[in-house]
């Protein structure tokens, strides 16, 4: 008990690093509500706040006491401490990456609600066990290894979707 309090333990990390605690709490929550949840758009939700809590651990990361913009004046380098902007470059990339997989993962719940009538996946789940499986949206032979259409000619024929090959 009181190795934890001496110098460098882990209270003494708790205490300083408190943000870092706030970090682990959220990528928690965003974890637990990920695997927990069987509603499809908390997923998304439990996902966001996964990804949040990573950038917020890069851009706290990056910080530098004392650290000035990585410009470099007119007259030369000056000695000094600078902040490095790859962290910063990196959570920029993430969070467009981060919104477009929102809008992919969103758009595909507005499709399974539509065809399914319903988000959670234990439910999904059993629709999709008494159907036999998820329908095929090309059928095997329409087309040859080589992406050519297939010998029968059944390159125009509608797939088991309802789409044709055109």
């Amino acid at each position: 008990m009181f190795a934890l309090a001496s110098a460098g333990g882990a209270v003494d990390i708790l205490a300083t690093r408190h943000a870092y605690v706030a970090f682990a709490l959220l990528l928690c929550i965003g974890l637990y509500m990920m695997i927990a949840n069987p509603n499809l758009v908390k997923k998304i939700i439990g996902l966001n706040l996964f990804q949040t809590a990573i950038f917020l651990l890069f851009i706290a990361s990056a910080y530098v006491e004392g650290g000035s913009i990585p410009i470099v004046p007119i007259g030369g380098p000056e000695g000094g401490l600078y902040v490095s902007p790859l962290p910063h470059v990196l959570v920029l990339t993430a969070i467009v990456v981060g919104v477009s997989l929102t809008a992919v993962g969103l758009a595909l719940c507005i499709r399974i609600y539509d065809e399914y009538g319903t988000l959670r996946t234990d439910t999904l789940r059993e629709l999709l066990r008494d159907e036999g499986s998820i329908p095929a949206r090309r059928s095997p032979n329409a087309a040859g290894t080589d992406g050519e259409p297939a010998a029968d000619g059944s390159a125009g024929a509608p797939d088991a979707g309802g789409e044709t090959d055109d």
